[in-house]
This record gives structure tokens, C-alpha cells and sequence, in this order.
């Protein structure tokens, strides 16, 4: 235990001098500000484990294994452990993956033991967790490199050492998930490898695995269906193996590391990443990798709540996609081969693409363009390896989670930003194929998650229009979402140099005025003959089976990001569009409907920010007279739905989708349309922040900030004055100074 509290003192020291500081420029302050628990309350459902930067493995104690807030395997409020498992899910809706589990143990010989521990004794830090298991009197410490996963523990009772590997964990056993296959083989008396397969969200997941131990286990225990096997190789679902460590007072050390490929990669990953066993070492590395992503935006401010909520939510947008490729190149693709990756292409997984369109992939394109780069082409060769774009790839997986085809968006944003190759034939093919109906495709994946990437809301799109109410449901939904991908799929076509497809697709991304109803002045269901959808209760949400996802009228009805200005036609004029945002942001936050998604939280009036349809909604005053409207409604947001605590996060992260929301709009600009390169102003919440680009640094000072000083006087880029709350993504990457003059008046 004095091993574990020697370094641990340490860490939280660190953080506490550097907390104390005041000046940004400290190279430690960063760290300090990142609390891996926010988040992990409530239904944040992110994760506090060990992992760095877009890491393939996230180690992380599982506490939660069944329903929605298992989705990460963790929830803050439990107070038990079932293993520390190398890979997780932050703030998704749905759970998955919990590979290769394993638990120290000690004063027990149940077949599967289960640990307790307090509040008061977890820690974690970016790369790092830790935690005291009080029934087993054990310290269990966690750190990382990109694939392998190290433990240390640190045994009470040297005399009962014992660690348990679980075969048969999984995470959402209760919605369906299973252990498909397990063929594990005891190589000798330090290491364990073999090939674990699931099936879940993902529907045919496959990991294989190299664990080693610091020292020789000496006697070992296996366990099969609820019976003692004597055997080195395991074939079964359900089994766990006991290790018994000899007497002694040393920490125990493991090392666990992951592929998506075979036994090799694994042993491969290890040599590459981790051939030695310091766990010190390893963790300073895990905090440096960390410090040289974050430190691509420094921020300052006299609000240390600011300051970590900023930071913080600049870590957990670095969580997913996370890479799914051996050191060696190989992984496997969408069409379940093992692929050697092109060179400058790596596979990467985990796109939460319908919420990380909006501010997590327009974030990464300033702040890290080369990896914006990578991820776009990643997309491209997902479609060649499974003729569709993703909509939510997992694990070599297609899902045909959410709406529409947003991988065209994020695609769209790289070419406006220059981001993309300069032949973009492949791009533009990969976004057809995704945006036309293919009963091929469907034909293929009858049956299988895979089916609904290309869902029959796109049949109707194309044959009459719109999507109609009485066919299928989340019918305004897809359409809305359908008519601004097709915009993008335009804009790529515009930049290939194909005009014919250009007017296709730009003539189909008018389709979202069909849905518009000008007598309730919002989005509605039409029926197959064009009908309204009666009754209209535009507050009623049936989770599924409305025609909103995961919403209502009112949070979708303002969903037009590549045509505001042809939305405020509709409206008649700006001031109508402006007292319907009033309206959205002051009527009665009733949600109605017995079955109404729980999706739909962090309520200001009808807008809901805990989900995404509604985050670029704030900033649409900025099309209107009064500008200014976007400046309270944006203090509101982030000074109510963003804390300092677990349950700071007032809905799902979303793969770091929540969090980049709030590092955009903290530095006071925001992108409502990806795929135009424009950023519309905002209220900046810190006071200075230095943004690392290509061409040097770009400065952004809000002058006399104050919680009372939320409204812009003025705004000066390279000083000049801006005319309108606008400027562009070339302009921000040439750097220099973008000044905000704060004042309390409108």
C-alpha cells in the first residue's frame, strides 16, 4: 500500500501545486484541471479508466454491467467492481465492448468474487485511475500505452494473491450481448493469449489478447461451466481462470495487450509499446502523450470551474474515434478481412457520426487537421471494404444507429477545409452510393444491424419527396437530416468538378420544405397522399415510433444548418423566425407522450441541450435582428449545463460531441453548417485562449469578461472590425487575434 500512495501522493501534489497557480503558461496546469469522473453521473455514461489520446485500449473499472447507464460499463454512484476490462464506450447511448477482464482478489474462493470499494478511495487523472478494493484490502492501480493496458496491484494480505481472468464478461448481457467464442491457452506460469468473440452492438466483435505477469503464478484454477477443469486450453463461453501468486510483499504487475487481429498482433503490440514492466515510467509517458494533445489550446481565466470544465471537456473529445490496427498495419475491416492498412491510412473505429458531425469533427479540423484528414479517408475506406459509408462503424462493425448518412458531413467539412485529396472520385462515389437507395445492400444485410445503414427512409426520398409519416417512423427526422447531407453530398460533387451531380443532390436538399407547416410555423409529418399528420401535438415524443428521433416537433423543427436564410423565408421574415426561437427557448418544457425519449434533457423552454439535434440552435439568432439573444441563451447553457461534478454533463458525452460543443462555444465561435467553413460568434466564456495552427497561433481575448459582461460590443479580427457574427475557417488558420469587447448591455 505505501508503494501505491508514494506515487498517488505524488500525482494529486502535482495537481495541487499546479491548481494553485495561476499563470496558463505552467506546463502542469493543464493536467491538473481534467477530472476523469465528471461526466460518469447522471447519464453522461463516459468512463474514468486509463487511456490516452484516441487510445485502442481504455482500461477502466466496470461497476455497471446491465441497462442504459452500463453503456460505458461505469456509473459513478456504484460502489462495487467486476473487473477492470481494456476496452469501453464514453458516452454513448448504447453499451459494448468490456474485453479481456481481470480482478485481484483475495479472502474468497467464489468462481466469480466481486469487489467493493469507497468514493474516498478512486482516483484518476488523464492516463492514470486508481482505486482501494476494501473487501479484498488490495490497491489496484491503471495506466496505458495505445494498445496495451498495465495493472499494479498491490496485495494486503501477501500471503492470498490471487487474480481472476473472466472469460464470460460481458457488458449488456441483458439487451443481448453474448461471448460467442473463447479460445484461450495457458502458455506457461506468466502468460496467457488467446481470441475472445462477442456479439452485441457490435454484432461479430473479435479481440485476441496477450496477457503477461511481472512474476509466476503457482497454481491456477480453471473454471467451465461452473466446474474445475484441469487444462492449459480453454474452447468456452463461460469459463474464468484463477491465478495464485506465491507469498510476497511487491506489487503485482500485468501486462494486457489487444488486437483486432490474431494472438500475434498482440504480442506485437507488447514488444512495440510496452516490452519493459515500470509503471512509473509508463504513466509519465501516458501523461505526456496527454499533455501534448491538449496543450494545441491553452486557456485563461480567473474561474477555476471554467477552467475545468474546459479542460476537461477538451480531454473527453479526444476519447473516440480511437485506433483499431496492429503495430504492424494489419486490422480488420469492414468486410471482416485482415486488411494491411494503405500507407498513411490508419483503420480507426468508434464514430459517433450523427453527434460528432455537429462540433466534435469541426473542432478536430482546427486543432488537429492532419488526424481530421486521416479519419475522413479512415470513412472512405470503410465504404470500399463494405461498399456504404458508416453511419456508427464499432469494432469492425456496421450499425445502422441514427439517422441518415452523416459520414458525408464530415467529409464535406474536410473538402471545404482542404482537407481532402485533391482526385476526389473515390469521395463522391462512396457519397452517392450512401445518400441512393440500395436494396442491394439491404438485400446483403437482411436481418442484421447492418441493414439499417441503408434505411427505407431513403426508398421514400427518392420516390416521393418526402418521407412519409404513414410508411415509417422518425419520418421528419431523416428527412430534415437526409436534405442536409444531400447538401453536402453536392458540395463534394461541386468540388469534383460534377455538375450533374451537384444539381441532383442540391435540388434534393430543398426536400426539407416539404415537412415545413406554416400555420404552427414547425416541422410536421406528411402522410403518404400529403397529408398532415393529425393530431399535432408538437411536444409529444414516443421514443422510436414518433416521427422525431429521440425528440420533438420543437427540437427538430429548426434543423436546416445549410439553409437558414431559406428557413426565414418561410417564416416570412426575420422576426418571426425570431419570435419562434423565443418561443422555442420560454414556452413549457412539458415533454408529452408515455413513451417520450430519455434522450430529452437539459430543458431551457423546449429546447433540449442534453441531446444534439438541438446544439446549433442557440446560435440561429445570429441570422436574425437580435444577435444578441444568442449571448444569453449560450451563458445559460454553459454556465447550467456543464459542472465541475459527475453528473456535470446533462446528457449522453456522445464520444466527446457534448464536450467540443462547450470548447467551441467557450472560445466564442461556433460552426452550424459543417461542410461550409464558416463559424458564426458567440459568447467566449474564457478570458484568453491560444489556439495552435498552421500558420503559428491564433489569440482570442474577451476583453472586461465578467459573468455580468455576456454580451459583444464588438468584435476585431487582426484588427479589423467584423460586420456581421461571421467569419471563416481560412481566416482562423492564418492566425492572429480575434478580440471580443464584453459589456452588460444588449
Amino acid at each position: 500500500m505505501k508503494i501505491r500512495l508514494s506515487l498517488l501522493s505524488l500525482v494529486l501534489l502535482s495537481g495541487l501545486l499546479a491548481g494553485c497557480q495561476s499563470n496558463v503558461n505552467q506546463q502542469d496546469d493543464i493536467l491538473s484541471y481534467i477530472d476523469p469522473f465528471i461526466g460518469t453521473g447522471f447519464h453522461g455514461h463516459t468512463l474514468p479508466g486509463a487511456t490516452l489520446p484516441f487510445g485502442m485500449v481504455q482500461l477502466s473499472p466496470d461497476t455497471h454491467l446491465d441497462g442504459w447507464d452500463a453503456s460505458s460499463g461505469y456509473h459513478y454512484e456504484d460502489s462495487v467492481i467486476y473487473a477492470f476490462s481494456h476496452t469501453h464506450l464514453s458516452g454513448t447511448g448504447i453499451g459494448d465492448l468490456g474485453d479481456v477482464a481481470l480482478l485481484p482478489y483475495s479472502n474468497t474462493d467464489e468462481s466469480i468474487p466481486v469487489a467493493s470499494f469507497n468514493k474516498k478511495d478512486e482516483h484518476a487523472s488523464p492516463g492514470y485511475y486508481s482505486v482501494y478494493l476494501q473487501n479484498f484490502d488490495i490497491d489496484v492501480e491503471l495506466t496505458s500505452t495505445l494498445r496495451v493496458g498495465l495493472h499494479k496491484y498491490s496485495f494486503g494480505q501477501a500471503d492470498d494473491r490471487n487474480v481472476m481472468f473472466n472469460l464470460a464478461h460481458v457488458l449488456q448481457a441483458n439487451w443481448g450481448n453474448a461471448i460467442t467464442g473463447n479460445t484461450c491457452t495457458i502458455v506457461d506460469n506468466q502468460t496467457i493469449e488467446g481470441v475472445q468473440q462477442s456479439t452485441g452492438w457490435a454484432k461479430d466483435h473479435l479481440v485476441a489478447y496477450r496477457i503477461e505477469f511481472s512474476e509466476p503464478f503457482e497454481e491456477k484454477r480453471v473454471i467451465i461451466d461452473d466446474k474445475s477443469i484441469d487444462t492449459n486450453n480453454i474452447q468456452a463461453v463461460n469459463a474464468q481462470v484463477h491465478l495464485k501468486f506465491a507469498n510476497n510483499n511487491q506489487p503485482l504487475l500485468i501486462k494486457v495487450a489487444i488486437s483486432a487481429v490474431d494472438e500475434k498482433g498482440a504480442a506485437q503490440n507488447m514488444q512495440a509499446e510496452l516490452p519493459g514492466w515500470s509503471f512509473e515510467e509508463t504513466y509519465k509517458t501516458a501523461q505526456s502523450e496527454w499533455l501534448n494533445q491538449l496543450e494545441g489550446i491553452r486557456i485563461e481565466s480567473e474561474d477555476n470551474t471554467i477552467k475545468t470544465n474546459f479542460y476537461t471537456a477538451l480531454y473527453h473529445s479526444m476519447m473516440a474515434p480511437f485506433v483499431w490496427q496492429d503495430v504492424d498495419g494489419r486490422y480488420r475491416g469492414m468486410d471482416k478481412q485482415i486488411h494491411q492498412a494503405p500507407e498513411g491510412h490508419i483503420n480507426y473505429t468508434v464514430f459517433s457520426l450523427w453527434d460528432t458531425f455537429r462540433a466534435f469533427h469541426p473542432l478536430m479540423t482546427i486543432i488537429n487537421p492532419e488526424k481530421a484528414g486521416i479519419w475522413s479517408q479512415a470513412l472512405v475506406q470503410k465504404y470500399h471494404e463494405g461498399s456504404i459509408l458508416p453511419k456508427w462503424p464499432l469494432a469492425s462493425n456496421y450499425t445502422g444507429t441514427m439517422v441518415g448518412y452523416p459520414a458525408v458531413s464530415v467529409l464535406a467539412d474536410a473538402v471545404a477545409k482542404g482537407l481532402a485529396p485533391d482526385d476526389l472520385a473515390e469521395w463522391l462515389e462512396a457519397s452517392v452510393q450512401s445518400a441512393t437507395w440500395r436494396p442491394d445492400f439491404v438485400k446483403k444485410h437482411k436481418g442484421t444491424f447492418a441493414e439499417k445503414v441503408m434505411s427505407r427512409h431513403i426508398y421514400f426520398k427518392e420516390n416521393l419527396g418526402w418521407v412519409p409519416s404513414d410508411s415509417v417512423a422518425e419520418a421528419v427526422s431523416y428527412g430534415l437530416e437526409m436534405a442536409y447531407y444531400d447538401w453536402c453530398v453536392a458540395m463534394i460533387a461541386k468540388a469534383a468538378g460534377n455538375s450533374d451531380v451537384e444539381k441532383e443532390f442540391m435540388d434534393k436538399s430543398n426536400y426539407f420544405k416539404h415537412y415545413f407547416d406554416e400555420a404552427s410555423g414547425l416541422m410536421r409529418g406528411k402522410n403518404h397522399d400529403g397529408s398532415w399528420v393529425t393530431p399535432f401535438r408538437p411536444r409529444y415524443s414516443s421514443h422510436e415510433k414518433s416521427d422525431y428521433v429521440e425528440g420533438n416537433a420543437w427540437q427538430w423543427s429548426f434543423f436546416t444548418p445549410h439553409a437558414n436564410e431559406q428557413l426565414i423565408e418561410l417564416y416570412g421574415s426575420k422576426e418571426r423566425f425570431e419570435a419562434m426561437l423565443d418561443t422555442l427557448f420560454t414556452t413549457d418544457s412539458t415533454i408529452e407522450g408515455e413513451h417520450a425519449s430519455g434522450d430529452i434533457t437539459g430543458l431551457i423552454g423546449q429546447y433540449a441541450h442534453g441531446n444534439e439535434p438541438s446544439h446549433h440552435m442557440a446560435y440561429l439568432y445570429n441570422w436574425t435582428n437580435a444577435p444578441y439573444k444568442t449571448n444569453e441563451r449560450l451563458d445559460q447553457i454553459m454556465r447550467n449545463f456543464y459542472l465541475p461534478e459527475p453528473a456535470g454533463i446533462i446528457g449522453n458525452e456522445d464520444c466527446g460531441q457534448m464536450s467540443a460543443w462547450y470548447v467551441m462555444s467557450a472560445l466564442g465561435f461556433y460552426q452550424v453548417c459543417p461542410g461550409d467553413a464558416t463559424y458564426t460568434t458567440g459568447r467566449p466564456m474564457v478570458d484568453k485562449a491560444i489556439i495552435q495552427v498552421p500558420a503559428g497561433q491564433l489569440e482570442i481575448i474577451a476583453h472586461n469578461n465578467s459573468a455580468e459582461n455576456m454580451y459583444v460590443d464588438k468584435i476585431l479580427l487582426n484588427g479589423k472590425q467584423l460586420e456581421q457574427p461571421f467569419f471563416t475557417h481560412q481566416q482562423l488558420m492564418q492566425g492572429g487575434k480575434l478580440e471580443f469587447y464584453m459589456t452588460n448591455q444588449k
